[in-house]
This record gives C-alpha cells, structure tokens and sequence, in this order.
C-alpha cells in the first residue's frame, strides 16, 4: 500500500510537475495533444527543433525563467516556486498546486535536472521550453528511493511583464523490462 502511494505521487509530479493536469487528461490525450503539435515535441530523427524566431533578450529571459522554476523547486521554498507559476494557468489549479506540492517537500527529498534546455516554439506571449529531465525522489519515512527521466515540455507565459508557467507535458523514457 504504501508503495503503490509512493509511485501515485511520483507519477503525478512527473506527469505534470503540476499536480492535477492528470485527473483532467489521460495519456491517450496528451499525446493526441502532442501529436497535433498543439505542444512542440517536435523531433526530427530524435532531434529537437530549436525555434528560430526567438529574440535574443527573450530568449534569455524565457531560459532563466525555466531555469528558476527548476532551481525553486530544487529548493524546496514552496513560496519561491509558486512565483514561477502563472497566477491563471491553463495546465492546474494553483491553489490545488501548492497544496500537492508542499505535501511532496515534506514527505519526500525531491530533486529535478534539466539537460539540454531548448526553446521549440515561441511568439511574444507564449513560449515551449523542451528539456531532458531526470527525477531523483526519496520518501523520508520509508527511504524508498526512485529515479526517472523522460522529456518534457513547460509552457510559458508571459505575465506582467515576467515568464510564467502554465502548463507542463512529460514523455517517460524509461523502458519496460520487456523492451517494448
């Protein structure tokens, strides 16, 4: 029981790292979503598209306002990774959000790389940041510990002027020990 609670959490922070995109859309539907291009998982022979219309002073901004949102999370400061979010998101609810994840500090030591950081689309209100994340979690009261990496889409949007989060997409790439 407590494992199957263990792998419900790490499901959810990994799905969405915004805990409830995932009650609202099953796979099937995230990946139809993706495949529509609606969210820019766009490879080409396992190539990621790096956006091209992205201006310079942007593009910094969006890349440290990513970078921010993993570093808070990191860190373990509930209030500093809210601020990372946008205040009307499309992918969760944000109070929803603070509560789940606060839970998740508290009850598990949690950690997130980001590697090969790419903006894949972009326009002056929206922005699509793919990353190739790995997730390193211990549940403190059972020390049962789990890795997983995948690749995953964070959308921005620009708020008052700043970059905010507002929606999340994640592909697992863990392999099954059937290799299928």
């Amino acid at each position: 029981m407590l494992k199957k609670s263990f792998l419900a959490v790490l499901t959810l922070l990994m799905l969405t790292a915004c805990g409830n995109k995932k009650d609202e859309m099953n796979a099937e539907e995230q990946q139809k979503i993706i495949d529509d291009g609606t969210i820019g998982f766009e490879m080409n022979g396992g190539q990621i598209t790096k956006a091209e219309n992205v201006p310079a002073d942007e593009g910094k901004a969006i890349l440290l306002a990513f970078n921010e949102y993993i570093e808070a999370f990191n860190s373990k400061d509930i209030d500093r990774y809210m601020q990372t979010l946008s205040k009307d998101p499309k992918g969760f609810n944000y109070d929803e959000e603070k509560e789940f994840t606060t839970e998740v500090f508290k009850e598990s030591d949690v950690k997130r790389d980001a590697k090969d950081t790419t903006i894949i689309k972009y326009n002056e209100n929206e922005a699509q940041v793919h990353s190739n994340i790995t997730l390193h979690l211990v549940q403190t009261k059972t020390n049962v510990k789990h890795e997983s990496a995948g690749q995953q889409v964070t959308v921005l949007v620009k708020e008052d002027g700043d970059w905010k989060v507002t929606s999340v997409f994640y592909m697992d790439d863990t392999k099954s020990s059937t290799g299928k």
